[in-house]
């Protein structure tokens, strides 16, 4: 099969833009590179947008906005269908992009990160077709309309993902947007862009800008015509998207940060509880912004849970993306590999005990962003372990004395994007989530729900993905007296 470098390369795309259905050159001479993490090779140059590119998706977003939005839902449906149809059709090309672009194990790519992207293409059509865009109120019509151009800022951690998780509800709202996906995982942003392409997405309903937050991020957030930008990143990169959207009063969504806890009640079936902790907290290397990386436990259990965290760290495998034998590859970036290596140090000097992990690359490889999956014991809740961001296979296990200590160690932190609570009583059980201040709680590991609304309190941002309350994002609510 061909690589996903040959297939773009040989089309043309690396060095273009997609904007207003075309494959254009950039304005500018500004470019960046595409690492491996797996080897840290150059493997690829592309370009970076400037304001100028900016300036040209958004008058093309502009003006298919007057037709587009006007497009008949089923019409929409159709061209989600197609497109659903055709990143299918594109499953391995996707999973080996984003194992060569940000280190995911080859195996999680094809069955965790491609199919679950394309969920959200489906899902989008589904809510679509049953959407009352019109409802009846006396003699008022309560209407809800397309909000306009929306500017959707994409992250690398789950780079397709969340491009369909944004541009798919969009798209059926009947918006036109421009996208900027990370600038260290562009690849498959370009896939996706081609596949918009062929699934025959009238010109200007979607567009393609590559670049960093400065060049493009910032003039998308700042730009008068665009009415909506949302953005899944780092909670200090939101806050600078706000701050830049403001002058224009331009509704903004946040999906940020997470500090995400693990409470495991006294009942619970420890090896259960414990083991599929690990697993859902080292997912995607803990590259995920909700990874319940705070286990919080019973004291009196503390020792059994140890031994059991311990023996599922030791299960995983850690190298070459593209082995079959791999469960965990690279960490994406060298920046990320770094900071993860620091808090690993910050861990060890704050008195955290290390069971399993430490610092230094997974099985003394010399080349790559290889982390050893890590697990402190005896945290508490004041070190900076159990309150900043890893975003790494690093886990805290903190003991707690009472359950209602145990909701308040889940409560201390500023994020609250996702939870998880773990026990046999379902009365107990759900108790404790609707105590626990976060966005998404799931209860005894359930199956992943594309339909759920995701998004956080605090400072895990506002407004929801997924599902119905995902397209709600991308709809204005207008009232229409005596309309009946």
């Amino acid at each position: 099969m061909i690589s996903p470098l040959e297939h773009l390369s040989r089309n043309g795309r690396l060095d273009k833009f997609f904007i207003d259905g075309q494959w254009v050159e950039p304005r500018g001479t500004a470019q960046s590179v595409v690492v491996n993490p797996a080897t840290e090779e150059v493997v690829a140059r592309f370009p970076l947008g400037n304001s100028a590119d900016v300036d040209a998706a958004v008058s093309a977003a502009r003006r298919a906005f007057a037709t587009w939005s006007r497009t008949k839902p089923e019409y929409r449906a159709g061209l989600l269908d197609r497109l659903q149809a055709l990143l299918e059709a594109r499953n391995e090309l996707l999973a080996q992009c984003l194992s060569l672009e940000m280190g995911a194990a080859i195996g999680y790519a094809r069955t965790a990160q491609v199919p679950l992207a394309i969920a959200h293409v489906q899902v989008a059509r589904d809510v679509l077709t049953a959407f009352p865009f019109v409802e009846r109120r006396g003699h008022t019509a309560v209407t809800r309309e397309p909000i306009g151009v929306c500017a959707l800022i994409t992250p690398w951690n789950w780079p397709l993902y969340q491009i369909t998780a944004k541009v798919a509800p969009a798209l059926a709202a009947g918006c036109t947007v421009v996208l900027k996906p990370s600038e260290l995982s562009p690849l498959d942003a370009l896939l996706f862009a081609e596949a918009i392409e062929e699934a025959g997405f009238p010109a200007g309903v979607f567009n393609l800008v590559n670049g960093d937050g400065p060049g493009v991020g910032m003039a998308l957030a700042s730009h008068a015509d665009v009415d909506m930008i949302s953005i899944t990143g780092s909670t200090r990169a939101g806050i600078a998207v706000a701050q830049a959207a403001a002058p224009t009063v331009k509704r903004v969504a946040q999906e940020l940060g997470g500090k995400s806890p693990n409470v495991i009640l006294p009942d619970a079936d420890l090896d259960r509880a414990v083991s599929l902790g690990i697993a859902a907290a080292f997912r995607n290397l803990g590259q995920s912004c909700s990874a319940p990386t705070r286990m919080i436990v019973p004291r009196v259990r503390l020792s059994e849970i140890e031994a059991i965290a311990k023996r599922a760290a030791a299960q995983i495998i850690v190298g070459d993306p593209l082995s079959e034998a791999t469960t965990h590859g690279a960490i994406a970036n060298r920046s990320q590999f770094d900071r993860i290596q620091t808090m690993i140090g910050v861990g060890i000097s704050e008195g955290a005990r290390l069971l399993t992990g430490g610092s230094g690359r997974a099985d003394d490889l010399s080349v790559g962003f290889y982390v050893k999956p890590t697990i402190f014991s005896d945290v508490v809740t004041s070190m900076r372990i159990a309150q900043e961001e890893v975003f790494g296979p690093v886990i805290c296990i903190i003991p707690y004395d009472t359950v209602e200590e145990a909701v308040t160690i889940a409560n201390d932190t500023v994020y609250g994007l996702g939870a998880h609570v773990q026990g046999e009583d379902m009365g107990a059980v759900r108790d404790v989530a609707s105590r626990i201040r976060a966005g998404q709680v799931h209860l005894n590991y359930p199956a992943w729900d594309p339909h759920a609304p995701f998004g956080g309190f605090k400072q895990s941002g506002n407004g929801r993905e997924y599902g119905i309350e995902g397209m709600l994002e991308y709809l204005e609510v207008k009232s229409i007296l005596g309309y009946f």
